[in-house]
């Protein structure tokens, strides 16, 4: 069996964390995504998606070496701070792209990298794994 291309592989991620932003939206009070049509919805949640990619793929990593004895210190809790610090961020940037999608502070971001997170891993779990090279 070959494998799927590279482009599939990210076409299906970046789509994951785009459902996965819109569940956000709809569970989630402070984060809004302020689109008048589902088509523009739709796209917008695929750039979130993908400044989210971005954001996880730069930033995280530097942000996890750094805060390592905080990491060590709190036995892990301080992944569920970094993440919400990403999804404000996230929020941040798309705003600056003039994405309309909006994170009305910390505690919406906390909750929302939270349900993020929760259905992404939800819906890694159907996709079958000859389609998400994970």
């Amino acid at each position: 069996m070959t494998p799927p291309s590279p482009v599939l592989t990210f076409t299906i991620r970046t789509l994951v964390v785009a459902a996965s932003l819109w569940v956000a939206t709809v569970l989630v009070g402070g984060i809004r995504l302020d689109s008048a049509g589902t088509s523009t919805s739709i796209l917008t949640l695929i750039g979130v998606a993908l400044v989210f990619g971005l954001v996880n793929a730069v930033v995280k990593p530097i942000v996890a070496t750094l805060g390592c004895p905080l990491y060590i210190l709190t036995l892990g809790l301080f992944a569920l701070v970094v993440n919400a610090l990403m999804f404000l961020l996230t929020g941040w940037l798309s705003s600056v792209l003039n994405l309309p999608f909006t994170v009305d502070g910390f505690w919406a971001a906390f909750w929302g990298a939270i349900v993020v997170g929760i259905v992404s891993f939800f819906l890694h779990l159907v996709i079958p794994d000859r389609l998400d090279n994970r």
